[in-house]
Formats: structure tokens, C-alpha cells, sequence
């Protein structure tokens, strides 16, 4: 995919743009299921206060999203994308088998993206991710706006870096 030379606007999607209350029972688990976890987000209601920033954003940014997401849900996540009418951009995902820290891989990307181009902003629900990425310098926005939505075992698995 080509760039339009914008700014970067950069959004997470689980717990950002897309409501997984629903399939957070598969983390309640021991051990946690993360395969059926994954498998169901392509049914994910659209978190709205997040669609509207990120449709906001693509006036003036290109969006890109970055994910917690194996690369192995990525014709779903597309889909989803889609369906919601989010504009089309880069998504970034972690290789199958990836298990290091979100803040880690997360963070990596953001770096090398931001060496390349301006990062306007970072949307994201994870805490870890959101003060290693103010760390760095870039400007970040913290989701608020899905807290009734993150149980428990969200907020533990955000903890272990797996989301």
C-alpha cells in the first residue's frame, strides 16, 4: 500500500474500535483460549466513540491500525474493517506464534513507522502500550470510552502483553 504523505493517524482495534465484551469469557479461562478468542472478534460490535475519532482522524491523517491480532485473522479483520466503513489503511499485526509483550511489539512498530513518517497520535486501550508510547514521545490517546466493556480478564491479559 502507498502512502499520501499525511500524518499517521494510528489506532488500535480490540478494546479501540471494536467491542469484545462479548468473547472475553474465552480469557476467563485456564488455560486462556486465545484461538477462540481471536476466532470470534469478526463478530465485534463497533465501539462508537472510537469509529468517530478514527473517521475524524482520516480528514487530515492517514489511518493506520495496529494490532494485538495474530496475522492469521487478517481476511476477518479486513472484512470487519469494512463492514464498519473505517477507511482502508495499513494494518500491522503480530506473526502467528508472536507471544512477546504488546508493549514491545506494539511499541517496535510504532518506532520504525514513526522514523519514516509524522505519527499524530496513537489510539489505544492499553495501558502498558499507551505509557511506553508517551515515553517515546509520541502523542497518545487513551481509550476511555470502552472501560465498562473490559472485564477483568482483559484487563489481566492486557497486563501479560498478549492483546
Amino acid at each position: 500500500m502507498t502512502h499520501d504523505g499525511r500524518p499517521l493517524a494510528i489506532f488500535d482495534l480490540d478494546g479501540t474500535l471494536a467491542d469484545t465484551a462479548h468473547r472475553q469469557h474465552f480469557l476467563e479461562r485456564t488455560p486462556r483460549d486465545w484461538g477462540a478468542f481471536f476466532a470470534a472478534a469478526s463478530e465485534d460490535p463497533p465501539l462508537a466513540e472510537g469509529v468517530r475519532i478514527c473517521l475524524t482522524a482520516s480528514e487530515d491523517c492517514e489511518v493506520v491500525y495496529l494490532t494485538g491480532r495474530p496475522e492469521r485473522c487478517r481476511k476477518d479483520t479486513v472484512a470487519w474493517l469494512s463492514a464498519q466503513g473505517l477507511p482502508a489503511g495499513a494494518i500491522h499485526m503480530r506473526r502467528n506464534g508472536d507471544r512477546r509483550p504488546a508493549r514491545t511489539a506494539k511499541l517496535e512498530v510504532l518506532t520504525r513507522l514513526g522514523r519514516q513518517r509524522e505519527v499524530r497520535m496513537l489510539v489505544d486501550d492499553d495501558v502498558l502500550v499507551c505509557l511506553d508510547a508517551r515515553r517515546a514521545g509520541f502523542r497518545v490517546i487513551p481509550v476511555t470510552w470502552a472501560v465498562e466493556a473490559t472485564g477483568e480478564a482483559m484487563r489481566q491479559a492486557q497486563g501479560e502483553g498478549r492483546t
